[in-house]
């Protein structure tokens, strides 16, 4: 059982560059009660890719959650809020 929500979303933007690039992770339950990370990424405007890894223990998943999110804001991505365009870094 997943004990808290786990999701984010980010992006990066460097129009010099033509970059507009996002990047969405969360951990959710499978029906079998498997902790499942999924990770999408791609332009944003479009519908992406995806990715999921299955996990036993909650645990396991969190720790490639943090650490897919430090890689990310390394490079230069940041949180944006619901409202749209505004950032919450």
């Amino acid at each position: 059982m997943i004990t808290q929500p786990y999701k984010l979303y980010v992006e990066r933007k460097d129009p010099a560059r033509n970059m507009a690039r996002f990047y969405a992770v969360s951990i959710d339950q499978t029906l079998f009660g498997e902790a499942c990370l999924t990770r999408r990424w791609g332009r944003i405007g479009t519908s992406g890719q995806s990715m999921t890894h299955h996990f036993e223990r909650e645990q396991d998943a969190v720790v490639l959650f943090l650490n897919l999110i430090r890689q990310k804001r390394s490079r230069g991505y940041v949180a944006v809020s619901s409202r749209r365009g505004v950032s919450t870094s």
